[in-house]
């Protein structure tokens, strides 16, 4: 069943409406947006009629539209700890009024995050990190780890020349941390990398950037490419794939994509957090607009140390994040939450 729903954006004149609504409730906007009735009634229509084994919400926000505690067993799939991603944005943003809207923003989102996992069956974080963030936040809910995935057989590499030179990023710009990261980096970062490296360009890759990310990219000689049918030759053609992100949560499949690619990866702490990487070995992690700049450099100016990095990436999806292995891996703790609620309703006589 197909329900029309369009989702009030931060650029729409609905969106105002929808951050005033929100105050009014005990949602934060971020999850008050996607609280949609006829979603709310349809799923509890098809649990009602047992017609259901079990029901997977997908991101925080889809548990606003999914009764929690009934016959149906929920899995709640937890891609990040929303409200560290909001308390991040709110310590790094500098105009007081946007800093408090992000500090009532993060505070809900952690009341509502919390409920979440202690009324679901089973939650699941996609990091051993995330998962110790989400039983603090919720003492006795059920949270297991697992990883993320990408698919190596379409993200492979395929002997494309490198542009000399060349960085990239990709992910969504219409995510606001996405933004602030290549801003970020635009302003603080790729400023000194030129100081090294006169000729280096930068691509940013991603649907639907703001006005100012293409005003920004405009004034830097920045390629901003708004959204492309394939990532994939925009990162093939790179030298190093840049993550300078300073807000975020849960664990990038960005990086993932960009090391079954065989590319040479930079990242801050928070952009690899949660992932099994050793800096230096598989990818380089690198905090502050000085050390994230050097760390580029010198991987611009040693070709071969940069092929060592990114076959040795290649080597680590490979074996042991592919999507085989981590659909076995959900697909075992599905069954193991639906066996546990049905013994624990057997047993209560519901």
């Amino acid at each position: 069943m197909s329900i029309p729903y369009v989702v009030p954006k931060k650029e729409s004149a609905r969106f105002p409406a929808a951050v005033a609504r929100s105050w009014l409730s005990p949602y934060p906007v971020d999850l008050w947006k996607w609280c949609v009735p006829d979603v709310r009634d349809e799923v509890r229509r098809l649990m009602a009629a047992n017609s259901v084994d079990l029901c997977i919400a997908d991101f925080l926000c889809a548990v606003a539209n999914v009764p929690l505690g009934g016959a149906v067993p929920v899995v709640l799939f937890q891609h990040n700890v929303e409200h560290l991603i909001w308390r991040r944005l709110s310590e790094l943003e500098r105009k007081p009024w946007r800093r408090m809207l992000f500090e009532i923003e993060w505070r809900k989102l952690r009341r509502r995050e919390a409920e979440a996992c202690a009324g679901s069956d089973l939650t699941i974080a996609v990091s051993e990190q995330d998962r110790r963030r989400l039983t603090s936040l919720a003492p006795g809910a059920r949270v297991s780890p697992i990883p993320t995935g990408v698919d190596t057989s379409y993200f492979v590499p395929d002997g494309t020349a490198q542009l000399p030179a060349r960085l990239v990023f990709t992910g969504s710009m219409d995510w606001y941390p996405n933004e602030d990261a290549v801003l970020y980096f635009i302003d603080a970062i790729l400023p000194r990398i030129r100081t090294d490296v006169p000729d280096a360009s930068f691509a940013v890759v991603g649907r639907n950037p703001s006005d100012r990310l293409r005003a920004a990219g405009e004034r830097s000689g920045v390629l901003v490419t708004g959204t492309v049918d394939d990532v994939r030759p925009f990162v093939r053609e790179a030298a190093v794939y840049v993550v300078p992100l300073r807000a975020g949560g849960g664990t990038r499949l960005k990086i993932f994509e960009a090391l079954s690619l065989g590319k040479a990866v930079v990242s801050t702490t928070v952009g690899a957090e949660g992932l099994a990487l050793a800096s230096g070995r598989d990818a380089v992690v690198a905090d502050g607009p000085a050390d994230f700049a050097r760390a580029v450099v010198s991987l611009l100016r040693d070709p071969q140390r940069r092929e060592a990095l990114g076959a040795a990436g290649r080597r680590l999806v490979e074996s042991r994040y592919t999507w085989t292995h981590v659909a076995s891996e959900f697909e075992t703790l599905c069954v193991d939450a639906f066996v546990s609620h049905a013994t624990r309703h057997q047993n209560s006589g519901f």
